[in-house]
């Protein structure tokens, strides 16, 4: 019979653990369980469903980028191949151009006062239709009407009736109130703030929905249970709505600011690139058009499609770093948490 020695550490792991000793117990080490991976017929099923998704993204996403990076690099007139390089001269001038940095202080100006005026004034409709009235099917669907109105149709009819001699000005007329008659398309000071009610008036509604689903997952417990402890409905709202309805408000105010860094057919529809220049309306989509495009020299455009895209990005990471990190850590968890 084959013996051997016994080691003080063999001792002591084949040695019962008193409770009163003073070393404690080794930790138990749990075994990781892996996770069976997928057959080859679930991985053709995978490839199968997320292949023309992928396709589609690569193809109309991520090569015009690569693709508008590449020609910005280039003096180009959109035929033939690019073959006058002139490196980061066209960013040089982008940001040097009077033009564009009046395009970025107008896009600046839409988001921080698309922030400003479509927020409460969508809160306060979304708690009104929240509650029981006569009518609320009908009125959110008139509230939600112009948000899927095309922008095209939108731009034309705004564009007749503010003209110097549409019909909002006949009608003040009309009504004794020729004083407030304004050429309300062309005149700079007022220009900018038509263009603001006439997209608030367009995108109030998709706000309203937004809040509206938001409202209606909040438990009525919780509304219950402050009205016994006597808070007053704006104390309620305040405490309750507003901090739950947070999430909600802080995806739309996302959506709110990409769509204000790319704005364009509203503005290309009603001013058209010469006047909103002078209008003091023009975007940076606008200006990439007018001096791309318009002007035949697509490697400037693609450069400041870039610009654009880089722009959008940056806020793009910035805001989900600093303000949907709190939504979404709860979601992420760490992959050997089981």
């Amino acid at each position: 019979m084959n013996t051997r020695e016994t080691s003080p550490a063999d001792a002591r792991e084949l040695a019962p653990h008193s409770g009163g000793g003073d070393t404690p117990p080794p930790p138990v080490l749990r075994e990781r369980k892996r996770r069976p991976g997928l057959s080859w017929l679930g991985r053709l099923e995978v490839l199968l469903l997320v292949g023309p998704a992928v396709i589609f993204f690569v193809g109309f996403v991520i090569v015009p980028v690569v693709m508008a990076g590449y020609y910005g690099f280039f003096r180009w007139s959109g035929f033939g191949p690019a073959t006058d390089f002139v490196g980061l001269q066209n960013y040089v001038i982008i940001f040097s151009d009077p033009n564009f940095q009046a395009a970025l202080g107008h896009n600046a100006f839409i988001v921080v006062m698309s922030l400003i005026l479509q927020g409460p004034i969508a809160i306060l409709l979304a708690l009104l239709l929240n509650r029981r009235m006569r009518g609320q099917s009908v009125i959110r669907v008139l509230i939600f009407v112009p948000y899927v109105i095309a922008e095209v149709v939108v731009g034309t009819g705004f564009s007749l009736m503010l003209a110097t001699n549409g019909a909002a000005n006949a009608m003040f007329e009309k009504l004794g109130l020729g004083f407030l008659a304004h050429d309300w398309l062309a005149d700079p000071q007022i220009a900018i703030w038509t263009l603001m009610a006439i997209l608030t008036w367009k995108y109030i509604g998709f706000a309203v929905i937004l809040f509206l689903a938001g409202l209606q997952s909040i438990p009525e417990e919780l509304y219950e249970a402050a009205a016994i402890d006597g808070a007053s409905y704006w104390q309620i709202q305040r405490r309750i709505t507003l901090p739950l309805l947070g999430p909600t408000l802080r995806i739309w105010a996302f959506l709110s600011i990409i769509g204000a860094l790319q704005l364009f057919d509203l503005v290309y529809i009603i001013w058209g690139q010469y006047v909103s220049s002078v209008a003091g309306t023009n975007t940076m989509a606008i200006y990439m058009v007018a001096t791309g495009r318009n002007s035949g020299n697509f490697g400037y455009g693609n450069a400041v499609a870039v610009v654009i895209f880089i722009i959008s990005l940056i806020v793009a990471l910035v805001y989900q770093r600093f303000v949907l990190r709190r939504d979404t850590a709860g979601a992420i968890t760490e992959r050997g948490a089981q």
